[in-house]
């Protein structure tokens, strides 16, 4: 007895490798997990009273999501995104809107929606691991694409990768784990790419809200005419501090409205009916609410800037706009998951193999500091370069 093979061919996922090594060693600061520090807004739980009010809150619910929360995320999608999410004629009184458990089950269920097995994503590598996950047990092909050294998108590379296989074309921005922010342009470019070759553009828009500097944050689903090819997937679980409440939701084109149902009804049943009376409480309180955090969250970004410019000489670390990440890469030929225990061990700070997210190239690091305060945050960097520069034995 084994476990598929399709399976042997799925990464192991790393931040519970890593989670262990941090809990296996008490007072190390984990620059691993990306997490915000904060939780949801109080409108989130004053909202669960309504469902408690109920009886017929405890009973399954519509499959792709109470009215009410659809609703909502309709407006705000029409306020901040500049989307029109069309309803399904099938369906009048459904939007092309789906509410997941969590933005991870978004992108799960589009996959077997759009692709049959051997068919392949393009993903841009540094890529997000449980993409790549996703996709291999959907038992299709990831076709990886580089982007090129400030972690932007390469037009040409993307259009020489595109194969009579290719269903969809996967972009993140702002983008995990790089923290790189996709210019409009870019992103409008990839988004007629799709629409000439008869593809998706799946573009995941977990990090909307953390751009900073003249960064700007744009949507895909907005450009006018590609509702039919752009899938667009969303999570609360950073925004609103909602990490552990899986509520995530996702706009796609009318025609894939009965395929998503299947699959989440399948997988799902219904989203949790709890988690979304309080995503209602949420979108209540509105961007504003995590807003109140940027300014923390720039400051942190700006500390980690200054301390990884003071050790350019360790490591190279493109600007980051976005998220709450950086991608660093240093001069190692030591295995990454060797130095990450030692990292842990000796010096008390976590971060990921950039292995897990797609870099063949060895010495890559993902470097998060969203579950931070600035003070904490910082001590963390300082015992990074500190470490590195010991297991590195530059320092006696």
């Amino acid at each position: 007895m084994s476990q598929s093979l399709r399976m042997h061919q799925v990464q192991a996922p790393v931040i519970p490798i890593v989670g262990d090594l941090v809990r296996g060693h008490p007072g190390t600061i984990s620059l691993g997990q990306g997490v915000v520090h904060y939780g949801p807004p109080p409108q989130a739980i004053s909202a669960i009273e309504d469902f408690l009010g109920n009886p017929e809150n405890h009973k399954y619910h519509a499959v792709e999501g109470i009215p009410a929360l659809r609703q909502a995320i309709r407006a705000k999608l029409a306020s901040e995104n500049g989307m029109t999410v069309p309803e399904s004629p099938a369906h009048p009184d459904d939007a092309c809107v789906c509410v997941t458990a969590g933005g991870n089950m978004a992108f799960f269920n589009v996959v077997p929606a759009i692709a049959d097995p051997g068919d392949e994503i393009i993903l841009l590598t540094p890529y997000y691991f449980n993409h790549e996950m996703a996709t291999r047990i959907a038992d299709c092909v990831p076709v990886l694409v580089p982007t090129d050294a400030a972690f932007q998108p390469d037009l040409e590379r993307i259009a020489n990768a595109i194969t009579p296989r290719t269903r969809a074309i996967l972009t993140v921005s702002p983008n995990n784990p790089t923290g790189a922010v996709y210019p409009e342009e870019t992103l409008r470019a990839i988004n007629e790419i799709c629409n000439k070759k008869g593809l998706y553009h799946i573009h995941d828009e977990a990090y909307e809200y953390f751009v900073y500097g003249g960064a700007r944050h744009f949507s895909p689903g907005s450009i006018p005419g590609a509702s039919g090819h752009t899938i667009s997937l969303y999570s609360l679980s950073k925004a609103y501090g909602f990490a552990s409440w899986r509520i995530g939701y996702m706009v796609f084109p009318d025609h894939l409205a009965m395929a998503i149902k299947k699959i989440q009804d399948t997988n799902l049943i219904c989203p949790p009916v709890i988690s979304q009376f309080a995503a209602i409480g949420a979108l209540t309180a509105g961007k504003a609410y995590m807003q109140g955090w940027l300014h923390e969250y720039d400051a942190i970004r700006t500390r980690f800037l200054q301390e990884f410019n003071r050790a350019s000489d360790l490591c190279h670390v493109p600007s980051a706009q976005g998220a709450f990440y950086f991608f660093i890469q240093i001069d190692s030929n030591q295995d990454e998951m060797d130095l990450i225990r030692a990292l842990i061990q000796r010096h008390g700070v976590a971060v990921m193999p950039g292995q897990s997210f797609g870099m063949r190239e060895n010495g890559y690091f993902r470097v998060a500091y969203g579950a931070l305060r600035l003070e904490t945050a910082t001590a963390g960097v300082q015992r990074l370069i500190h470490g590195l520069r010991a297991e590195k034995g530059e320092l006696q």
